[in-house]
């Protein structure tokens, strides 16, 4: 896949995903209108959806940053980061992002915005001063490849809209199992029975098709990145010692959660044993391998 097959498809996935995630929270919020015999609920939940589209569309960035506890990075004391990105930019015909700090000692950054004249970049306070200058140098080639691939729409907004699901399903359980036998009195008890299955059935189910769908998304586009990545260093052993590094690192990211981990270089919540299998991102050793291998490099 080329750049540009790779940029048209991700818009077209933006759209579809975004499609699905308000049809996800449109159902939830059917069942449970259905069970309860009140088009209301339905109604709720269609306004969220739509609101949230926008929202998730235009502030995901800001919303992203703002939980990650990222801050401007101070050009004056960090330049020789701002150097490094301003020529990645030029290289890569990008316009010049914003650049943010996250103050954590981990080794770790992400992009986000709705594209490239939107972009962003946040990096730790751990990855400026643990990483040399050329392992630095890949990994925010890295993070300006899913600038360039229009990877940071469809992420921030799956960050905000399987966040959203993920509420909204909880929000109509705890109505639910606080609220009583209050489902629609038109029917006997087995269809209030049957009516309820389905309901909890949507309900938990949704969040766990967020889940999938944050996985299937961002698996794929973690190799695309790294293979433009080194295209635009020319240099593969930078961000592949950078990966080394990052997998060497048993520090978790602290302002990182479920939400945002997706959105990494690597996973900041260095989960383990059978939680690896739900890693929305894939296993850094098979990165680093296909690197050696599209370079060249001994594997």
């Amino acid at each position: 896949m080329t750049l540009y097959t790779q940029v048209a498809s991700n818009r077209r996935k933006t759209f579809l995903y975004l499609s699905f995630y308000v049809f996800l929270i449109i159902a939830i919020g059917a069942a449970v209108s259905w069970y309860y015999g009140d088009s209301a609920f339905l109604l709720i939940a269609a306004v969220i959806s739509i609101v949230q589209g926008f929202i998730s569309y235009y502030a995901s960035d800001s919303i992203a940053l703002g939980v990650s506890s990222a801050e401007p990075l101070d050009q004056k004391q960090y330049g020789d980061v701002y150097k490094i990105v301003e020529n990645l930019s030029i290289t890569a015909g990008l316009p010049m992002p914003r650049l943010f700090l996250i103050p954590d000692t981990a080794i770790n950054a992400f992009a986000t915005g709705r594209d490239p004249k939107h972009a962003a970049i946040a990096i730790t306070e751990g990855a400026i001063t643990r990483l040399n200058s050329n392992e630095l140098q890949g990994v925010l080639a890295h993070e300006l490849s899913h600038v360039g691939n229009e990877d940071i729409r469809l992420m921030s907004m799956v960050m905000v809209m399987a966040g959203l699901i993920a509420l909204v399903s909880d929000m109509f359980l705890r109505n639910m199992w606080w609220g009583g036998d209050r489902g629609n009195r038109d029917n006997n008890n087995n269809n209030n029975g049957i009516m309820l299955i389905v309901v909890i059935a949507v309900t938990v189910l949704a969040p766990i098709a967020a889940t999938l769908i944050q996985l299937a998304i961002s698996r794929k586009r973690e190799f695309m990145a790294d293979a433009n990545g080194v295209l635009l260093t020319r240099y593969p052993e930078g961000l592949i010692s950078a990966l080394q590094k990052i997998g060497a690192d048993e520090e978790p990211l602290e302002a990182a959660n479920r939400a945002t981990a997706h959105m990494y270089i690597a996973n900041p919540l260095h989960s383990h044993s059978l939680a690896s299998l739900f890693d929305t991102l894939p296993p850094l050793e098979d990165r680093i391998a296909a690197l050696k291998k599209g370079s060249g490099l001994q594997a």
